[in-house]
């Protein structure tokens, strides 16, 4: 699955453990959200698309825009 994840975390500086604190979302599962090999559930799409200010669409590709519409 192709996702904004990675590009998002860079774009705003920051590493997988800082994602960690800040979301609660263990390191390990952000990797594999990231490469691809794991799909968030929507839970954890909601806490990443809020803590991003992004909407899930973007996180999933769905939209070039970022923004909450």
């Amino acid at each position: 699955m192709k996702n904004n994840l990675k590009l998002l975390r860079k774009k705003a500086g920051l590493t997988q453990l800082q994602v960690q604190l800040a979301t609660g979302i263990e390191q390990s599962l952000l990797s594999k959200f990231e490469s691809g090999t794991r799909v968030p559930p929507t839970e954890t799409l909601i806490t990443l698309a809020n803590f991003y200010k992004v909407s899930i669409d973007y996180i999933l590709c769905r939209t070039e825009d970022p923004s909450l519409k």
